[in-house]
């Protein structure tokens, strides 16, 4: 079994991520997830991490497909999992019709067929 550590995302303040994370990796967990929400990206967080860590997977969880084309998640993807030695896990999903039509201006239909295409299409990068 495999154990995960969720920190959440960015809002009413900073916490110690990279506290929370090194105690995570001496405790033998798996990865340590950050979430993307109205105050935060799901990239940054899990970077800042990656960076003062050693052995400990960082994941995004998730990032929104209405917020980037599948070549930007998918070359931002291969950049943090080069740099953190393999340790990064990109969670992928449609977010809602509030984020992805009034925040993105992408209609939210068909999210299912959407995905598909949206991950056979960063698959090319």
């Amino acid at each position: 079994m495999r154990l995960g550590v969720h920190i959440g995302h960015w809002s009413g303040g900073p916490i110690d991520v990279v506290g929370v994370a090194r105690e995570a990796e001496s405790l033998g967990f798996d990865c340590i997830w950050a979430s993307e929400a109205w105050s935060s990206d799901a990239v940054t967080i899990p970077t800042w991490i990656a960076a003062h860590t050693e052995r400990i997977g960082v994941g995004a969880a998730v990032l929104q497909i209405p917020a980037r084309t599948p070549a930007a998640t998918a070359m931002t993807a291969a950049t943090l999992d080069h740099l953190s030695g393999g340790r990064f896990r990109l969670g992928l999903g449609t977010s809602g019709p509030a984020i992805a039509e009034g925040w993105h201006g992408v209609a939210f239909d068909v999210p299912v067929g959407r995905t598909r295409e949206y991950v056979a299409l960063g698959d090319r990068s």
